[in-house]
């Protein structure tokens, strides 16, 4: 019982924590005169994907990496299948989604960088240097299109006046800031202690339960997010988050662990969960390249789908597909 409870707290700990550093950050960036745009493409979109990065490094430091690259890919796999998914079931996007096609081909192409060096081996330096380097790149090209884009402008201060409120004096937004880093840090612990401790009891594997409840935990802000920026008519930000959300994870993420350890990926990942992710996330493709629309029935196929792998990783891929044949 004791570790089912440590999951929870974990996960609360950790979206309390995010919120209260983004929030802070946001103030403090503000004061210091960053631009909106700055800080919605970097102060919002990393603080919002730090429980990812967070619980990644913990598991990695406590010897458990399948937790951390299991975390990565199902929390990509769950953006594009539950929080896509869900977004479009709750609300069709049926209008232009205002996405640009470079996002497609960056987003394919982040992902082919991702898939290869998993392939080729352990994630080392070497392979965290190149994705930090495409990471930084794509942070890059984003922001230059999007400084000449006053729609994309727009939005990233409306993103930020909303995440700010009030105006915080200079000191209490030090201490949101770090109260939100102590927050993560422990969030994150109790997170992956819960979580290893039910992997051993079931004798599931813990790239499993990375790629299940920890993705579907951390992916839950990101859901939050989509749904509400739906609601308010902006699909394009709902789409933006799940994109912003996946390069984050395969790019910045999977460079910081190359950096700070040699990660070994998972046999099961590599035969089937990482092909599993790199079709969802092709099912993006002709969105963002062709503008196609999301309808009602695009959502529940896309619902339908995540239940079906969720089912897979809950009997084994084996096992299921033993049963389905």
């Amino acid at each position: 019982m004791l570790m089912y409870l440590q999951v929870l707290a974990g996960f609360i700990v950790l979206v309390g924590a995010a919120e209260i550093l983004v929030r802070g950050a946001v103030s403090l960036a503000d004061r210091f005169g960053i631009s909106p745009l700055v800080i919605g493409m970097t102060v919002v979109a990393v603080g919002t994907s730090a429980p990812e990065l967070v619980v990644s490094l913990d598991a990695i430091f406590a010897d458990a990496s399948g937790l951390a690259v299991g975390n990565i890919v199902g929390s990509n796999i769950a953006n594009v299948l539950l929080i896509l998914g869900a977004t479009c079931f709750f609300k069709p996007i049926i209008d232009h989604p205002g996405s640009s096609p470079m996002d497609g081909w960056i987003l394919i192409g982040g992902s082919i960088l991702f898939l290869g060096l998993c392939l080729y081996g352990p994630l080392g330096i070497t392979a965290g240097v190149i994705l930090l380097i495409a990471f930084f790149g794509f942070l890059g090209a984003s922001y230059w299109r999007n400084s000449h884009d006053p729609k994309a402008a727009k939005e990233a201060a409306d993103e930020v006046i909303d995440l700010q409120g009030a105006p915080k004096p200079l000191f209490f937004a030090v201490i949101m800031v770090a109260v939100g880093l102590l927050g993560l840090g422990f969030g994150a612990d109790l997170l992956v202690n819960g979580g290893v401790k039910i992997a051993r009891t079931f004798g599931v594997s813990e790239e499993v339960i990375g790629l299940t409840l920890f993705a579907l935990g951390t992916s839950l802000p990101e859901l939050a997010a989509s749904l509400v920026a739906a609601f308010r008519g902006h699909p394009a930000v709902a789409i933006g988050n799940v994109i912003g959300s996946n390069l984050f994870n395969i790019l910045g993420i999977g460079g910081v662990m190359g950096l700070v350890a040699v990660v070994p990926i998972p046999e099961q990942i590599l035969r089937f969960d990482i092909w599993v992710m790199f079709l969802a996330t092709a099912v993006l493709l002709p969105v963002l390249v062709f503008n196609w629309r999301l309808p009602r029935t695009t959502g529940i196929a896309l619902l339908v789908a995540y239940i079906g792998y969720v089912w897979i990783q809950a009997y084994g891929v084996d096992n299921a597909w033993a049963l389905v044949s």
